[in-house]
């Protein structure tokens, strides 16, 4: 490993305002599709540094362009932009200005890192080629990667590539944790409302009780997994919420079951919400009830292509040494709207670790905080993986 000591230096003098960025984004935090203010910030800061910038992309989602040389190819590097509907209880001087708002999952300190980034290649123009750095809104929530590839993103900026990172309070310091294939589940969620005739707890002969069949379709939803999927297939059914009932002498009319789903392979997925929909509905019917299931897909897996995590596995090597990266045996059950831009585009995302004491909150916790000591390895990176993949030839 040879580290590339004038980038450091350039790094470390930025270092003061990297950790005023984060902050100051912190403080100000915003749900999906309403980062009004975070996408001017970020478009100011683009402009001063010369990138070309566009705004408006996916409503509050930006794009900066930066151009050197005469080469044709091109990358994309996108951080995510929004806050989460969670009340900050971290109290660090800098905490969020609005209540029931705020950064719990460093979005803040993603986004502070890929414009330390767009300092460092703007001042360098050390490619040949096109960066465009792209600042995602709604990934929470509301798949904010998706609507900007559907308006067009790889359209308007094509990028041969494409590479994101998600901070990891459980992996440590500095560690960079990324696997070919599949490295984030995908995510549904199913909503399943059992319909039964209310009436006096006392006479439950004269009722259909939704709760006591509701009941049993939750357990029977367990089976699902342990009885109908691949043990090799990784898979989650979590019933996440049941509601029914307001009171122990009334038997109400219905109930609803608010069920989570994960998996990878697109036939166990198409399998799951078969089986949740028989058992749901089955299960009801034995009751002489009737069961209603909303099914919703949400994000799909995300699948790292081969070539580009072999680049970034090198790249991370070159940066870090060897023993800062590590191949993740298993994939993260979490998910992730990023998977969107690598089904149109090659590329790769991965885990930077920012564990030091064994201490730190796990995200969308409140009292979370992004460690500001991950921001020089965030920027210094992207910067050297950019110029890696756009080196003079």
């Amino acid at each position: 490993m040879v580290p590339d000591m004038k980038l450091s230096a350039a790094i470390d003098n930025a270092m003061p305002e990297l950790v005023a960025i984060r902050r100051d984004l912190h403080a100000h935090p915003e749900l999906g599709l309403e980062e009004t203010r975070t996408s001017a910030f970020i478009a100011r800061h683009l402009e001063e540094l010369g990138y070309e910038v566009a705004t408006g992309i996916a409503k509050t989602g930006v794009v900066g362009t930066l151009r050197n040389g005469t080469g044709s190819r091109s990358i994309g590097i996108r951080a995510d932009i929004d806050a989460l509907p969670i009340q900050e209880e971290t109290g660090v001087a800098y905490a969020s200005t609005k209540p029931g708002l705020m950064h719990a999952c460093g979005h803040d300190g993603h986004t502070a890192m890929l414009l330390g980034a767009a300092r460092a290649l703007a001042e360098r123009r050390n490619f040949d080629g096109t960066i465009h750095l792209i600042f995602q809104p709604a990934e929470e929530n509301a798949g904010g990667a998706k609507i900007m590839v559907d308006e067009g993103l790889f359209d308007r900026f094509p990028c041969d590539a494409v590479f994101a990172l998600h901070n990891e309070p459980n992996l440590p310091f500095g560690q960079f944790a990324l696997r070919e294939g599949p490295i984030m589940a995908a995510v549904d969620e199913a909503r399943i409302t059992v319909h039964g005739r209310g009436g006096h707890g006392a006479e439950p002969q004269a009722t259909a009780d939704p709760i006591v069949c509701g009941a049993s379709i939750v357990m029977a939803l367990q089976t699902i997994v342990a009885r109908n999927i691949h043990p090799m297939d990784p898979s989650v059914v979590t019933v996440g919420a049941f509601h029914a009932g307001s009171a122990s002498n009334i038997i109400p009319e219905r109930a609803e079951i608010v069920v989570g789903i994960r998996s990878f392979d697109p036939a166990v997925r198409d399998e799951l919400e078969r089986r949740i929909r028989m058992i749901a509905e089955a299960q009801a019917s034995s009751f002489g009830m009737r069961a209603t299931v909303d099914y919703e897909r949400s994000y799909d897996a995300t699948i790292n292509h081969k070539a580009e995590t072999d680049f970034l596995r090198e790249a991370a090597i070159r940066f870090a040494g060897a023993d800062k990266v590590v191949d993740l045996a298993r994939p993260f059950m979490g998910s992730e709207d990023f998977a969107y831009m690598l089904k149109e585009r090659p590329g790769s995302y991965f885990f930077l670790g920012s564990r030091v004491t064994g201490e730190e909150k796990s995200l969308h916790h409140p009292g979370y905080d992004f460690n500001d000591d991950l921001l020089p390895i965030g920027a210094a990176f992207w910067t050297e993986l950019a110029e890696a993949y756009l080196a003079r030839r």
